[in-house]
């Protein structure tokens, strides 16, 4: 991590606040064990006993990611979990990902549900994230991945959601200037009223203390996040779904989403100075999984493929229905951030100051 997060400090070691962090907040707390620790036995036995006589005892998000895609595996092949794997198609899927998750369903035989999301009003509100100015214009799909998982559970009175969130490769998490809350329905509907021309009737939209604080603790509906009991390593556990099911692996984290793919590594960067690598290498290195020296050598290189990257303008100005001049004048115009619209920031860092004191949030600085 570097000044292009304008936040970031330094101790008189050199040591930035993002690795001070973890080395105080998450390292003491976080003890990763063998696949039998007692965290992740209590938490499969919690399960199975919720769903004891349903057809699922648990709803699983599947993006088609390493992440996802390694905890799904994990669950059924060695705790025996039983549960319905939850897909989103915001209508961004790569053929990558389309692929990986039918060949991890089928092999292990489970019934994958597919939410698809009303493309007009995702393509509406993703243009107004576009004129708006800001930074984090993939916001509109991340929010209808939550929104749905949840209120699909609501719905089923499902107890437990599975999430393939994990210290092991997200320790250090994006500054709030490059992505803010994902959550954030006040923001989300304000920038809509100011630059959307069709009606939200069909989006799914969440709010931070329905899934933070009604779902839990009146509702008794909790996500967690197993990868965080067990030992994860990325590139052995990459190795083990190719060997297993003929997985096929991204260029880079989030890249299953054809969209995600362009604004992690030509919107950000190209537009803004925010490279999601350094977030992403940060953690690696300070889990043991890649040495600082690789992760410098990585980032010489350019965060997209240079040879393609006028296809995938083209494909994403098409998808959305504009032109490709259009699309490339949101990338020179005025830039703005999410303090310039209506938020639930208060909200929020009140949140996590609450969730910290009580020991219920040990995740890095945002």
């Amino acid at each position: 991590m570097d000044t292009s997060d304008s936040q970031i400090k330094f101790d008189n070691h050199g040591i930035c606040d993002h690795c001070n962090t973890y080395d105080q907040n998450i390292k003491p707390f976080w003890k990763p064990e063998a696949s039998n620790s007692s965290q992740m036995m209590e938490l499969v036995q919690k399960v199975k006993v919720s769903g004891k006589g349903k057809e699922f005892d648990c709803l699983m998000g599947m993006s088609g990611g390493i992440d996802s895609s390694f905890l799904l595996h994990k669950m059924v092949t060695e705790y025996g979990l039983r549960p319905l794997v939850f897909h989103v198609d915001a209508g961004w899927n790569s053929q990558l990902a389309v692929n990986n998750i039918q060949r991890v369903v089928d092999k292990l035989g489970l019934d994958l549900y597919t939410e698809v999301i009303d493309w007009k009003e995702m393509r509406d509100l993703q243009l107004a994230y576009f004129k708006s100015g800001v930074s984090h214009i993939d916001t509109p799909q991340d929010h209808a991945f939550f929104a749905t998982m949840y209120k699909f559970a609501a719905k089923h009175n499902i107890k437990y959601i599975l999430t393939g969130g994990n210290y092991a490769t997200e320790c250090i998490r994006n500054p709030l200037e490059w992505m803010w809350y994902q959550s954030d329905s006040i923001q989300l509907r304000d920038i809509h009223k100011k630059f959307g021309t069709v009606s939200l009737k069909k989006f799914p939209v969440t709010n931070i203390l329905w899934h933070k604080v009604y779902l839990p603790y009146v509702r008794g509906i909790k996500l967690k996040r197993p990868l965080d009991f067990i030992e994860y390593d990325k590139e052995k556990a990459t190795q083990e779904l190719e060997e297993e099911y003929g997985y096929q692996r991204y260029p880079q984290k989030h890249f299953e989403s054809r969209f995600t793919r362009f604004y992690e590594s030509y919107w950000l960067p190209e537009r803004f100075g925010y490279d999601t690598r350094k977030v992403q290498f940060s953690s690696l290195i300070l889990t043991g999984q890649m040495t600082r020296e690789e992760a410098l050598e990585e980032l010489k290189k350019k965060p997209y493929d240079e040879s393609t990257i006028h296809q995938d303008i083209e494909y994403i100005a098409t998808k959305l229905g504009i032109t490709v001049e259009e699309l490339n004048g949101y990338m020179t115009m005025e830039k703005k951030t999410h303090k310039d619209y209506k938020s639930q920031e208060s909200i929020f860092l009140l949140g996590a100051r609450v969730m910290r004191a009580l020991g219920l949030e040990k995740g890095g600085k945002r």
